[in-house]
Parts: C-alpha cells; structure tokens; sequence
C-alpha cells in the first residue's frame, strides 16, 4: 500500500472490495507540556481557539493515522475504508487518541 486509500464510508466509489482483512488500529497517548498547560490556561480565560491545544490534538491525530496505515500495509491492504477517531482521557494532561477502521483490499472498476 504505497498510496493508502482511505474514506470514512463503508465503500470507495470506482474500486470493489476484493478481500476483508480486519480492524487495523493506531493509537497514540500523548501529554501537555508544563509550559503547554500554562500558556494553553492562560489562552483560556481570553477564549477563542487555542492554537496550542490544536496543534497538540492534530500531530496526535496524525501519528494515529500513519500507525494505523502502517498496520494495514501490515496486513497486506490496498485501503482503509470506514476509518475513525476516538480520544480518551487516560488521566489529567495524558490523552489517548486511537484511530481505526477496516482493511481491505480493492480492485479499480472498469
């Protein structure tokens, strides 16, 4: 899987599902920093969008991503179709963020 196709539907238009392969899975657990967690407070009591917390919450995301695509070239899958995220505080300051779909293989329709 050089490319990886992946959609959060249960089909990818133009390719058919040759072959299910299973859940593949990335997970990640990630913590804020002590000077994070100051600036990230402080930002809150202005409001607005934390530019801190996103950009912790996107490179989370993201390496839950390509861990989850590297356990589907894994497994021998052309896609990940299905694909979805889910975060869960472990603890105070410490975050799981798993992403999940289903491998398969597909074929180009003609």
């Amino acid at each position: 899987m050089n490319t990886a196709l992946i959609t959060t539907s249960t089909s990818l238009e133009g390719y058919k599902i040759t072959k299910q392969l299973g859940l593949v899975r990335g997970i990640t657990v990630r913590s804020r920093s002590i000077v994070g967690n100051m600036v990230g407070g402080f930002m809150t009591l202005f409001g607005g969008r934390s530019a801190i917390y996103t950009e912790l919450c996107e490179r989370a995301r993201e390496e839950a991503l390509q861990l989850m695509i590297k356990h589907g070239k894994e497994m021998g899958c052309n896609a990940i179709i299905n694909m979805r995220y889910d975060a869960n505080e472990v603890m105070s300051g410490l975050t799981e963020v798993l992403a999940y779909g289903t491998a398969v293989v597909v074929e180009k329709t003609s």
